[in-house]
C-alpha cells in the first residue's frame, strides 16, 4: 500500500504539471514543470523525502526499460531519419559526452560542499 500511495503523489504531481503546460503559454514540456513543483515540494517540506522515496527509486531504476517504446518508435520514421542518421549520432554521443561531463562536475562540487559543511 506504501507503494501505491507513493506513485499516486508522484502521478498526482506530474498531472498538475500537465494542467500547469496546458494554462501556462509556454513552451516549456509538462514534465520539467512537474520536476520544478517534485522539487518545490520536497525542498520546503510540503512533501517530504520519504513519502515518495522508494517509489522514486524504482522509478529510475527501470527507466531504461521505460524508454523503449520511444526508441522502437524510431523505427517507424526510419524513411525521414536515414538520409541523416550520421548527423544524428555525432549529436548524440556530443551531448552524451556533455551531460556526463556536467553530472560529475556537479556531483563532484556537492560532495565537497557537503564534506566542507561536516
Amino acid at each position: 500500500m506504501k507503494y501505491i500511495k507513493q506513485l499516486l503523489i508522484i502521478l498526482l504531481i506530474s498531472f498538475i504539471g500537465e494542467l500547469l503546460n496546458y494554462l501556462i503559454p509556454l513552451p516549456i514540456p509538462a514534465s520539467i514543470y512537474g520536476i520544478l513543483l517534485m522539487l518545490g515540494g520536497l525542498l520546503s517540506g510540503i512533501i517530504p523525502l520519504s513519502a515518495v522515496k522508494e517509489t522514486a527509486y524504482f522509478l529510475v531504476a527501470v527507466m531504461q526499460v521505460m524508454l523503449i517504446p520511444s526508441s522502437v518508435g524510431l523505427i517507424d520514421c526510419w524513411d525521414i531519419l536515414k538520409s541523416s542518421w550520421l548527423q544524428y549520432i555525432f549529436v548524440t554521443a556530443v551531448t552524451t559526452v556533455l551531460v556526463m561531463g556536467i553530472s560529475a562536475t556537479v556531483t563532484q562540487l556537492v560532495i565537497r560542499r557537503k564534506k566542507k559543511n561536516d
